[in-house]
């Protein structure tokens, strides 16, 4: 697993608009980065709506939000417009970036195999990884008070 203090792996990975997003393009930036299981999941909509619903607070951390799942860019167009959700869904299709974070579940619930597990990282403006949290349950959620106590390090 990823631990604070080591450079994070870079990726580039298409969002719901088709546009190639990359690690690089964050220079300068926090990243917190949510790895998620589905798309329309009950435990996936509550995360992703929750850090909708903050995102002004992180906005002021100088962080920008992006959601990676293997889902088809498609599917997570469909999703983000549903949730009205203000940052960029990113495809991790063929599973590269989960596998890169060591954030995957080799097999899911009802044998799906390679699907993101529900993890966060902060990820600061020099692309060192700041704050990891990989979660074996889907049901958990990550821990938001510890992304913004990392965030707040960051900012002082």
């Amino acid at each position: 697993m990823l631990t604070p203090g080591q450079p994070a792996p870079s990726f580039s990975l298409y969002n719901t608009e088709k546009q190639l997003v990359s690690l690089g393009d964050f220079a300068g930036k926090n990243l917190i980065m949510l790895f998620f299981p589905m798309a329309f999941t009950s435990t996936c909509t509550a995360e992703l709506c929750q850090m909708r619903d903050d995102i002004a607070t992180y906005a002021g951390m100088n962080a920008e939000v992006v959601g990676i799942s293997v889902d088809s860019p498609y599917t997570l167009a469909k999703f983000r417009d549903e949730q009205r959700l203000p940052f960029d869904l990113l495809s991790d299709f063929n599973k590269e970036a989960s596998r890169a974070y060591d954030t995957i579940y080799e097999t899911y619930s009802l044998g799906l195999k390679g699907v993101s597990k529900r993890s966060a990282f902060v990820i600061d403006g020099q692309g060192i990884v700041r704050y990891a949290e990989v979660l074996d349950n889907a049901k958990d959620v990550p821990n938001f008070t510890n992304i913004q106590t990392t965030l707040n390090t960051l900012i002082e």
